[in-house]
């Protein structure tokens, strides 16, 4: 068995807990299908460049506008997404799958120029882009959710950054 298993299997509930939480208490979709393998890439990875929170954070963020863009542009129809049933070669499932290819596209054309590859943000734009979480609110709380994700990472791994200062003055 890996070396710090059991500390990671727990740590990745630990980070989940929090947006989970915060879903719970408002209802809104702080819980997402994408958020579960960026918890696990820092509950293992811990500190490294696929975890820094420019990436994590820019690569959701990108595939959330990618999605953004591609639904509205390509498949803007009220209740249509991937969980909808469809006849054969329906034009409004043609449109829903073309959204989803193009926002991958657009998301990994994104990460790479910035430099923000997180794999998990091309599931996040498939969310968006596929009409399961296809508003503009629901883009932000999806973002707001990387964010805690990240801050709390952030704060079990290198504690409040005010604490170190004021240990040193001391």
């Amino acid at each position: 068995m890996r070396e710090g298993a059991a500390f990671s299997t727990l740590y990745v509930g630990v980070l989940l807990a929090v947006p989970g939480l915060l879903a719970w208490l408002t209802g809104q979709a702080f819980i997402f299908p994408s958020l579960g393998p960026t918890a696990f890439l820092l509950a293992t990875v811990r500190d490294g460049e696929v975890t820094a929170p420019r990436r994590v954070i820019g690569g959701h963020g990108i595939g959330v506008v990618a999605g953004l863009v591609a639904y509205h542009a390509i498949a803007p129809e009220f209740g249509v997404s991937m969980t909808t049933a469809a006849p054969l070669l329906a034009t409004a499932q043609f449109r829903v799958v073309a959204s989803g290819v193009v926002a991958v596209v657009l998301t990994t054309g994104g990460m790479l120029a910035t430099e923000t590859v997180h794999p998990p943000a091309c599931a996040t734009t498939l969310i968006v882009s596929l009409g399961l979480l296809p508003s503009l609110v629901d883009g932000a709380l999806i973002v707001v959710a990387v964010v805690v994700l990240v801050a709390v990472h952030e704060l079990v791994l290198h504690g409040p950054a005010f604490s170190g200062s004021s240990r040193r003055r001391r």
